[in-house]
């Protein structure tokens, strides 16, 4: 039982050093962060309701997760091919970075649906 919790301890020790790789070497995953600091900040100041809060912190979890995940494609990508290019991992790449902004876009929309209609009633 004692391994069983050192282990899951552990792993989220790999988690942790996961984040700090990806803020430190990614400067679009550090954009990301100060957008998602700056809607937390936007929204406590409109004083956003529970429901927007919640569309708020699932298209930031989605952005960064899906960051974290482009990142690490990109990085077995380069390490796999030896950093030559190479057709399918340019492709594989390019559909994986597509991912983000896919996710980038909808994190948007819902920024202008949330935070919008309140500003515009603060003019």
């Amino acid at each position: 039982m004692n391994r069983y919790f050192h282990d899951r301890i552990q792993s989220f020790r790999f988690a942790f050093r996961g984040l700090r790789t990806l803020f430190r070497e990614t400067p679009n995953a550090r954009i990301e962060l100060v957008m998602a600091l700056l809607a937390v900040a936007l929204g406590f100041w409109l004083h956003i309701s529970t429901t927007e809060w919640l569309a708020i912190c699932i298209v930031i979890g989605m952005v960064l997760a899906l960051e974290a995940i482009n990142t690490a494609i990109e990085m077995l990508s380069d390490f796999a091919s030896h950093k030559q290019k190479h057709p399918t991992i340019k492709k594989v790449k390019d559909v994986a970075a597509a991912g983000v902004l896919i996710a980038a876009i909808a994190a948007l929309a819902v920024g202008i649906l949330v935070f919008l209609p309140k500003l515009v009633g603060l003019l």
